[in-house]
């Protein structure tokens, strides 16, 4: 694909060969992510202005704008210095001031010659009685009324740009937007009655009202769509990468599933069924599997995983499952073996700590085909490390892979299949803009036999009757987790934080019944710690959250979260996942230090209500927003101007299904709508699905 259409030229000029924008207005523009004539038709007014002329001041509701025609009269310099320069004038019914501070009296002379008429614009308030306007925000004469729009867009500012320049900035470029062939599906526009991508821009940026400003008027979610559907795009660009590598069928004969499902002391939920059916249909296809399996916690992710896993050994071939550490690979591993053990199947660890001689053996035995399940750390990445038969590549998504590591694991076997697994629900919306080049399964039942887990809010005031609580609970048997807050971004703190909070129930409960992990440790030292409390052998885990992630300890049913409003709601649900996982019933005490904001109060008040890690998210999102939710730095999620996820989840919806058709039918665009769509990727600035065009 060649570069950028010379239709699109001149918005993406400068910005100084916009009328009255110089070198400082750029640069000031520059802080609202406007660099060019096209980001500026892009920033659309969040509100607006009634300009309306009316005849008189009269029998107005005041405050409040208006604009009126008046005749000029007397200019009274102010009484003291630094007062206010006063000009009467009179409308069709009435006379009132103009209100001008640090006033420049010629200037106004010209302005506001006493005897003519000119229309005046602005706030019109009463003060001691008499009507005036303070700084009219328009002065001109009656024949240039016409400038003056009905209703004024309010856009955003930064310091140094006011409404002014920039409603003038964005004229400018508005006048430089050319008519551009329709990208999106016919049927969808004249569904929704949407106008073309010109028309929409004029009449955003000419709004006669304040409905046309609402994100639901035609025109909002036309423009909406135009973005969403420019990344869902480059997306699906992106899956049909992944995806051309032909795929390789591995069917299943259902041998090593049966006999695991045998094993098992109850029956799989719907979900996992269904999971397990959609991810078999996927190997056995001709294409590459690319799917996320999103899973509450609890929600039985390990059994899909190891059934997929046998789906690829059935079929003759190898599965790896791939951990973000240590601790986590040695959990799956534990996890996975008693289910591999029941089908017969030949399970491996491989990571960073494997060397010499044993690592070695374990290579050869992986290139002969002799280990048939592998479970690693990212150590499965390296250059030696080569498979007899790989099938499927299973991702254990606590490291938020992105597209190109996606991509990257499908390189260990051309054809492999991926999996990504992640335990933090999303909303829909969410993952469909961060994993929409992605299938998705999702597990929203949880298996039985677990039981609920009982949350409470506790004042930090009341920490000696938690104390206490946790002693007779220790006396029982019973193991507890005890999470120290993040007093600074500092590890250092947390870490005196943590070993002082250890002191302290340490001389409750006694020698040798608690533990400690903190980020400051190192590595064997944890893995030390933590296979401690896994056998039991310490009752309490005093942590930093390093424990948020995975472990599983059936025998654990407490969990003590310290000044839980300083976490995040699904961090929070997180953590509470820890417990729950055994037969005992379990608790959660958040304990918190008053007062609470409505922000942390109603974060503790969701998580009290429900264990529905969905409804969680969708909580969470609405609370904070998108880019907070997944840290946006790292999350690879868009930054949209004039599309709101939270809010628009089903245009994304619709956006995906029709990126993924248009795909299908014209997988070049070569199309004219192929060729229009080209066209809305570089005005999109989605660089990354061009240079996918050009590789595809």
């Amino acid at each position: 694909m060649s570069g950028r259409p010379p239709i699109l030229f001149p918005l993406f000029a400068e910005l100084e060969t916009l009328e009255g924008v110089g070198p400082k207005v750029a640069r000031n523009l520059g802080q609202m992510d406007v660099l060019r004539p096209r980001d500026l038709i892009f920033t659309l007014p969040h509100s607006g202005v009634d300009r309306q002329l009316v005849p008189s001041v009269q029998g107005l509701d005041l405050p409040r704008t208006a604009s009126v025609e008046v005749l000029v009269g007397q200019h009274r310099a102010p009484s003291r210095r630094g007062g206010p320069y006063r000009v009467v004038v009179e409308d069709t019914q009435t006379s009132f001031q103009l209100v001008f501070f640090h006033a420049h009296p010629d200037y106004l002379q010209k302005q506001l010659p006493t005897g003519q008429r000119r229309v005046v614009s602005g706030k019109i308030e009463l003060f001691d009685g008499v009507a005036q306007m303070t700084h009219p925000d328009h002065i001109l004469r009656p024949e240039e009324a016409g400038e003056i729009p009905a209703f004024e867009p309010v856009y955003p500012l930064t310091s140094g740009v006011t409404q002014k320049l920039m409603f003038k900035a964005v004229r400018g470029a508005l006048a430089r937007a050319p008519e551009l062939a329709e990208w999106s599906d016919p049927g969808l526009v004249v569904r929704e009655g949407w106008p073309g991508w010109r028309a929409a821009m004029e009449a955003a940026h000419n709004p006669v009202g304040l409905k046309e400003i609402s994100a639901d008027s035609p025109t909002r979610r036309r423009l909406a769509y135009d973005e969403l559907f420019a990344h869902q795009v480059t997306l699906a660009l992106a899956r049909r990468i992944e995806r051309r590598g032909k795929g390789r069928s591995s069917v299943a004969t259902g041998r090593l599933q049966g006999r695991v499902l045998e094993a098992l002391p109850y029956r799989p939920t719907g979900a996992q069924e269904r999971a397990i059916a959609e991810i078999a249909a996927d190997m056995a296809g001709e294409k590459r599997m690319s799917r996320l399996l999103q899973g509450d916690v609890g929600a039985g992710k390990t059994l899909v995983a190891v059934m997929a896993l046998l789906v690829a050994v059935e079929a003759g071939g190898q599965g790896v499952m791939m951990a973000p550490t240590e601790i986590l690979a040695r959990q799956h591993l534990d996890s996975i073996r008693p289910l591999a053990e029941s089908a017969g199947v030949v399970l491996e660890v491989l990571t960073g700590r494997d060397k010499g001689a044993e690592r070695r053996a374990k290579l050869e035995a992986l290139a002969k085909g002799d280990i048939q399940i592998l479970v690693g750390t990212h150590a499965v990445f390296q250059k030696d490390v080569e498979f007899h038969d790989l099938r499927l590549s299973i991702i254990d998504e606590q490291h938020r892979f992105g597209v190109a590591q996606r991509m990257e694991l499908g390189a260990k076997g051309q054809s492999v299949d991926v999996l990504v697994m992640t335990a933090t629900p999303i909303p829909r919306s969410l993952s469909l803009a961060q994993y929409g080049d992605m299938d998705l399964s999702i597990l929203d039942e949880k298996p039985p036999g677990r039981t609920p887990v009982k949350t409470a809010l506790v004042s930090s005031g009341r920490i000696e009757e938690v104390v206490e609580h946790l002693k007779r609970a220790v006396a029982d048997g019973q193991q507890a987790y005890w999470v120290c807050p993040l007093v600074e971004e500092s590890e250092v703190v947390d870490m005196t934080a943590a070993e002082e909070r250890f002191r302290h129930l340490r001389a409750a409960l006694g020698e040798g019944t608690v533990g400690l992990v903190h980020g400051q440790m190192a590595p064997a030292e944890k893995d030390a710690a933590m296979a401690r409390f896994v056998a039991g052998e310490t009752a309490v885990l005093v942590a930093t959250t390093v424990i948020e992630v995975g472990v599983n300890v059936p025998n654990a049913s407490i969990m003590v979260i310290e000044q839980a409003e300083s976490f995040g709601l699904a961090q929070l649900h997180q953590l509470r996942g820890r417990v729950g996982r055994g037969s005992a019933a379990s608790t959660c005490l958040l304990m918190y230090r008053g007062p609470l904001n409505e922000g942390a109060r109603r974060r503790l008040e969701i998580l009290r209500e429900t264990e529905d890690g969905f409804r969680i998210a969708e909580e969470d999102l609405a609370m904070r927003g998108a880019g907070d939710l997944i840290g946006t730095a790292q999350s690879g999620l868009p930054k949209f101007r004039i599309a709101d996820m939270e809010r628009q989840a089903g245009l994304m919806q619709v956006a995906q299904q029709d990126a993924r058709r248009l795909l299908d039918e014209d997988p070049e665009l070569e199309t004219p709508r192929g060729a229009a769509v080209r066209v809305l990727l570089w005005l999109m600035e989605q660089d990354k699905a061009i240079r996918l065009i050009s590789v595809g």
